[in-house]
């Protein structure tokens, strides 16, 4: 009796749409004797398991660049504080400077203009620009005939030396302010009550004086600053000594703080006349009582 061998085919690996390689196929065979039977080829490799599909190289995670490796740099941290080089304490930055007017630079403005209708507006001009750079600084009082030496004035309790040589010399343009044209500018002003001679009452046979008030708050002005002051902070009844008034902390911030006593006084004695104050006490101890 012949026997048939039988016929073995390879298993040919097929693959999914999604690229991942199965296990192999299985064919039959069919022997001569009619029998069936079912071969199964195994792998051809290891790699080929059928027990999970192996990705493509597309497919595969990205190596973790960020891994605890031990061969990885890592990034530390020093726990010295770094050091500093050391700053220089801050400073003080400078007072704004006074702005000028633009007739400041014209040379003309120093010179007396004959025309009168000029000459009265070139008066304003100058008393304006006195009355400005004196509040500016608070200077309360200017000395004749030059009126560009140093004068001193009080403000937050400190004893300062302003130097008022720039008011009536402009260097820029070499000009300076003549002292018989000074004393004409501030005899306008003394004469529209902005300035008043201090060893004067003020009339016309004052001038001359060495000395000269610069009203850029006329006495009736801080008069009525002081009356303000005294409704808003309820001191009517009270007594207070004219150094509270000019050099207390109760005053600090306000315009009159470190208003020159002269001129405190002569503010006081408008409210005197007013009705609204008192003073009592001597010369060196004087107070006022506000009503």
């Amino acid at each position: 009796m012949a026997t048939s061998t039988p016929s073995i085919t390879t298993a040919t690996p097929t693959s999914t749409s999604s690229g991942a390689l199965l296990t192999p196929s299985t064919t039959t065979s069919t022997t001569s004797a009619g029998a069936s039977s079912t071969a199964a080829t195994p792998p051809r490799s290891p790699s080929t398991s059928t027990s999970a599909p192996i990705p493509l190289p597309s497919q595969q995670p990205a190596p973790n660049t960020m891994s605890n490796s031990t061969s990885a740099p890592t990034a530390t941290t020093s726990s010295t504080p770094s050091t500093k080089p050391p700053t220089n304490p801050p400073t003080n930055p400078p007072p704004p400077r006074f702005d000028f007017p633009r007739e400041y630079n014209f040379p003309p403005f120093f010179t007396p203009q004959p025309n009168l209708t000029t000459r009265h507006s070139q008066l304003e001009k100058w008393s304006a620009l006195i009355l400005g750079y004196c509040a500016w600084h608070r200077l309360f009082r200017l000395t004749l005939p030059s009126v560009s030496s140093n004068y001193n004035h009080n403000t937050n309790n400190t004893n300062t030396s302003i130097n008022t040589d720039d008011l009536l010399h402009n260097r820029r343009i070499n000009r300076r302010l003549s002292p018989a044209h000074a004393r004409e500018i501030l005899e306008f002003m003394r004469k529209e009550g902005r300035a008043e001679y201090v060893n004067g009452s003020g009339g016309d046979d004052d001038a001359g004086g060495d000395v000269v008030w610069v009203y850029w708050r006329t006495p009736e002005e801080w008069a009525s600053l002081l009356e303000a002051w005294v409704d808003g902070t309820a001191q009517k009844g009270m007594v207070l000594t004219l150094y509270e008034l000019t050099e207390g902390e109760g005053t600090r911030g306000t315009e009159f703080h470190g208003l020159e006593p002269e001129l405190l006084q002569k503010a006081l004695h408008v409210l005197v006349k007013r009705g609204k104050a008192q003073i009592f006490g001597q010369e060196d101890h004087q107070g006022v009582k506000f009503f």
